[in-house]
């Protein structure tokens, strides 16, 4: 993979979707909705717009279909949620990690044959900022269809960086175990998705110049309330296997949930890193039994 490359399309990407608040009910929001069917479709996926109201909001879900064709086949979720808070244009927030994800459909969809055992399904989620909603529709809506979950991978927040000591910080009891510089990609599951951690940690450390952390929480992360807040969550309230792959949000950017949250403060060659990894990450999977 080519990833100077990778990184202007990154960049093309998060500038298309961050250049205005991404609130639900906004042209905005309908214009991201959009540019994202588009670039699944374009890359060969069946896109549904799977719509559901929750307390009173209206939730547009991109779902591509499963290929190879799910029916039989436990399936591997790679998901990323497209709305912003209002006032912010959630450049990293979370057009970074959809710019991911569409970049992983280009690369992913000639590679993915019938004859592999796992089915690959994208996913845009709507209403993350609004309590988890898109997520938490899906998988009730999986669990309705009776559907086999091998895992889910939450993209959230992908491309900031800041190579300062001190640059990052932490909750104080983990601070000790993990680097003081915002220069890598953290990855967190939980106990229960150890097998889906091992594999995605070992895939992302394969990409030269990315440093990867990660940890492994107990239960559904009830105990560092920070390692719940992605669409991950209302996998492992399902007891399914999930975790995030992450910049650390709020921990590194100053420009969470700010106006500032804007395309030109992201690092595109770390991000097409991270793309890279999860790119290779979700093809091993999808070839395991």
């Amino acid at each position: 993979m080519d990833l100077p490359a990778l990184a202007v399309s990154l960049r093309t990407h998060v500038t298309a979707l961050a250049s205005a608040p991404r609130v639900p009910g906004t042209p905005e929001h309908r214009r991201a909705r959009d540019y994202i069917r588009g670039q699944l479709q374009r890359a060969g996926f069946e896109v549904d717009e799977v719509v559901r109201r929750e307390a009173g909001l209206e939730c547009l879900n991109l779902l591509t279909r499963p290929i190879p064709d799910g029916s039989g086949r436990p399936r591997v979720i790679i998901g990323a949620h497209y709305d912003s808070v209002p006032g912010s244009p959630g450049a990293d927030d979370n057009g970074s990690a959809v710019a991911a994800l569409l970049e992983l459909g280009r690369w992913i969809r000639p590679r993915l044959e019938e004859h592999c055992p796992t089915a690959l399904q994208l996913a845009a989620y709507d209403l993350e900022e609004y309590g988890l909603v898109g997520s938490a529709c899906h998988c009730r809506d999986l669990q309705q269809e009776g559907a086999r979950l091998r895992g889910m991978i939450s993209l959230e927040m992908l491309g900031y960086t800041d190579a300062r000591p001190g640059s990052q910080r932490l909750p104080p009891h983990l601070a000790a175990f993990y680097p003081d510089v915002a220069n890598f990609i953290g990855i967190v599951g939980n106990e229960a998705s150890r097998f889906l951690l091992q594999a995605v940690v070992g895939k992302l450390k394969e990409v030269p110049g990315l440093p990867v952390e990660f940890i492994a929480v107990p239960g559904k992360g009830e105990l560092l309330p920070e390692s719940r807040l992605s669409d991950h969550s209302s996998f492992w309230d399902r007891g399914h296997p999930a975790l995030m792959i992450t910049d650390t949000s709020f921990f590194r950017n100053p420009h969470y949930h700010q106006s500032s949250d804007t395309p030109e403060t992201l690092d595109y060659p770390f991000l097409a890193r991270v793309t890279l990894g999860v790119c290779t990450a979700a093809l091993f999977l999808g070839q395991q039994e």
